[in-house]
């Protein structure tokens, strides 16, 4: 009896043993399919956010305006990124990428000096940094900046290029126009006192080695203020634009004609002659700018004539230095104007018109 009863007992015992660990085998099964289904779920995140990055990475790349580039040297093999197919000109895949390629899409003026930036390069090891105009097959031009370095096998030997290539035409605009501004007047595009000052000095070094004269001659608008008071800053912008343009009518390709603030302009007239009458070639000077300038001007439903006060300088005569020049010629213009309308001064001695 008890022995019946003790194998009833193992033999449940044995049977319990044998569903736990079917069960423990199942749910350790369960178990390693929910991992493996979590692992793949990573592996698939990774992946999409790996491609994600790259996507992203290109989309900056173009926004940006840079690209990455390598060349294998002394072989045609060029590498270019997406971004770097449409500073070219061309569209992603429109051509294969070659340093002959590149090399006829790089401005002819321009060259030279970029393939003697990349030997520099190649033969010293230093920086590769170029900036340059490429032409596009429609005959665009834009200005790109080039930066790149070697690199170098377990040899110690020259195998590649590699680097980056920016699109700085929007930059060299910018710097440009900034420059332009530096240098010009805004409102009339002619040249401001710093480039007068820049053209006397070399017209007066030319006259000093070629023994002719220059004249310098202020003139200042008679009556500007009254014309803005009445009709508005935007007419006497209107009469200083048109002033501008007939003073440059009756310039040389060697004078110059400034405008240093306000009404008020400077003409340079230089490779003039030595020896003639000082006064005649003063009046020549001065008649042909009034006849120029006395023509009326519309302004609104009026048409207003508008005088003008000149002071002239000659070089050598009246002065032997820029400044001593300049401030002769300034202070006749203003001699002149108190002198009346249509009035002008050499040296010293008030003229009519």
């Amino acid at each position: 009896m008890n022995f019946v009863w003790i194998s009833a007992v193992l033999g449940a015992t044995v049977v319990v043993l044998i569903a736990a660990m079917v069960w423990r085998e199942r749910s350790l099964r369960r178990q390693l399919a929910e991992q493996q289904v979590r692992i793949g779920s990573l592996t698939e995140r990774q992946t999409a956010l790996e491609k994600g990055d790259a996507e992203r990475y290109k989309r900056s790349q173009y926004f940006a305006r840079i690209g990455t580039w390598d060349w294998d040297v002394d072989t045609e093999r060029l590498y270019w990124s997406d971004a770097i197919f449409g500073m070219f000109g061309f569209k992603i895949g429109e051509v294969v990428p070659s340093y002959a390629l590149f090399c006829s899409c790089v401005h002819p003026e321009d060259r030279e000096r970029v393939r003697a930036g990349e030997l520099r390069c190649l033969e010293t090891g230093e920086n590769h940094d170029e900036e340059y105009r490429v032409v596009w097959p429609d005959g665009t031009i834009r200005w790109l900046r080039e930066t790149g370095n070697v690199v170098k096998n377990a040899h110690d030997e020259t195998i590649k290029m590699m680097g980056v290539v920016r699109d700085i035409t929007e930059e060299k605009a910018s710097a440009s126009y900034l420059k332009h501004l530096a240098h010009f007047d805004p409102l009339t595009g002619l040249p401001n006192r710093l480039v007068l000052e820049e053209r006397l000095s070399d017209a007066l070094e030319q006259a000093r080695i070629s023994g002719t004269r220059v004249a310098l001659v202020f003139i200042d608008l008679n009556g500007f203020k009254a014309i803005n008071d009445r009709y508005g800053h935007a007419a006497g912008d209107r009469v200083l634009v048109t002033m501008a343009t007939r003073l440059k009518r009756i310039l040389r390709a060697t004078d110059t004609v400034a405008r240093i603030g306000g009404d008020e302009f400077v003409v340079i007239l230089q490779g003039l002659p030595e020896g003639g009458n000082l006064q005649d070639e003063a009046r020549v000077i001065c008649q042909k700018i009034f006849v120029e300038l006395s023509p009326p001007i519309n302004i609104g439903s009026d048409h207003r004539h508008i005088g003008t006060s000149l002071g002239v300088a000659m070089f050598p005569d009246h002065a032997p230095s820029m400044d001593r020049l300049i401030h002769i010629a300034d202070l006749a213009m203003y001699e002149a104007k108190r002198s009346g309308n249509n009035q002008y001064r050499l040296g010293g001695q008030v003229v009519g018109h």
